[in-house]
């Protein structure tokens, strides 16, 4: 997945990425919903079915929510046949062990 701004322009709350090519977005946000109790954001104006808005704030934004949520996305993904080129719970593993 991709971020929609840069990394200087990121602001700590929120984290607009964007959704994969040929993904039914807001499906996905239902799956994780449904299934998982996770409630990501749908992307707003220009950005309507192309984004998810992730939030970490407050309680959510532990190791234990951050690490569910992504590890949440990526078996939605690949559940829904999305090819995944690199992990983002192997990478937050990197970075909350440094």
């Amino acid at each position: 997945l991709k971020f929609f701004v840069e990394e200087a322009h990121r602001a700590p709350m929120i984290n607009p990425v964007l959704a994969p090519e040929g993904i039914d977005e807001a499906g996905i946000r239902g799956r994780l919903l449904n299934e998982y109790g996770i409630e990501l954001g749908g992307g707003l104006g220009a950005l309507k079915g192309k984004a998810w808005r992730i939030g970490l704030m407050g309680q959510s934004s532990n190791k234990d929510h951050v690490m569910l949520c992504l590890s949440a996305l990526e078996q939605t993904l690949l559940a829904e046949g999305h090819t995944i080129k690199a992990s983002g719970v192997t990478a937050a593993s990197e970075v909350y062990s440094n």
